[in-house]
């Protein structure tokens, strides 16, 4: 039997790249998606490569950072399915640059879309989790949330952050049967590192012990897995999907 049989997943930022490999991996597994992604063209995309014939796949425009959209598209799905069994905050932007040279508008939109997001939209789930009796979040944080990373103090103040929240909601949700956990991504084949010069990537491969990038589908399978019955005593912890890396 498919691990995520029949259950009900929103999948932000779900319109490419490990989004797009997670909304992949969960119809494998038998689950109902609802993609969510502000960018409409790259949605209908996903739809005509991936619908399935009993069309378990949904695109919706939702912008993470509206608390008014994000839980009118939960209220929805709900009303649709009669339930929400699990939230992939996937959804995330980078906006690059040196403590001396960061602006303040580059700082507030990263922590926007990869903190700010994550709360409304855990938030948004939880109370329907909590309802139902039963749920899994699952934080998209970084390992550079981890380890820190040069010219990113927006990025992984929010990956950090996100952590902590992980950390947080599974004391407070555990009891009221919702699983919470964070995934850590290492150097991912994406498109946030197809602009990044060669010298550098063969300079982050140096530090991965496996000595080479990550691909989508790999951290699309460790959502499948954390979302799954199988991992049902894996609660507040976070899983670094990479290689290895050496910080």
């Amino acid at each position: 039997m498919r691990k995520l049989e029949s259950k009900v997943a929103v999948i932000t930022g779900g319109a490419a790249g490990i989004g797009r490999a997670t909304v992949e991996k969960f119809l494998a597994e038998g689950a109902i998606v609802s993609a969510w992604d502000i960018n409409q063209e790259m949605g209908g995309a996903l739809i005509t490569a991936l619908q399935t014939p009993d069309n378990r796949l949904e695109f919706r425009a939702v912008d993470v950072t509206d608390e008014d959209s994000v839980n009118a598209a939960i209220a929805d799905i709900v009303k649709k399915h009669g339930q929400l069994d699990i939230l992939i905050n996937n959804a995330g932007i980078t906006r690059d640059a040196t403590l001396l040279k960061m602006e303040g508008a580059a700082f507030d939109e990263v922590i926007d879309v990869n903190l700010k997001a994550v709360f409304i939209c855990g938030q948004a789930a939880a109370k329907q989790m909590v309802t139902q009796g039963s749920g899994v979040i699952l934080n998209a944080s970084s390992v550079v949330g981890l380890y820190g990373n040069f010219g990113q103090t927006n990025y992984v103040a929010s990956k950090a952050g996100v952590i902590g929240m992980t950390q947080v909601w599974a004391r407070e949700l555990g009891s009221k049967g919702v699983r919470v956990n964070a995934v850590a991504p290492g150097f991912i084949a994406t498109e946030m590192i197809k602009n990044v010069p060669e010298k550098v990537i063969q300079m982050m491969v140096k530090k991965i012990p496996m000595q080479r990038i990550g691909e989508p589908s790999e951290v699309a399978a460790a959502y499948a897995f954390l979302a799954s019955d199988e991992a049902s005593f894996i609660h507040g912890t976070t899983l670094s999907v990479d290689g290895g890396l050496i910080s």
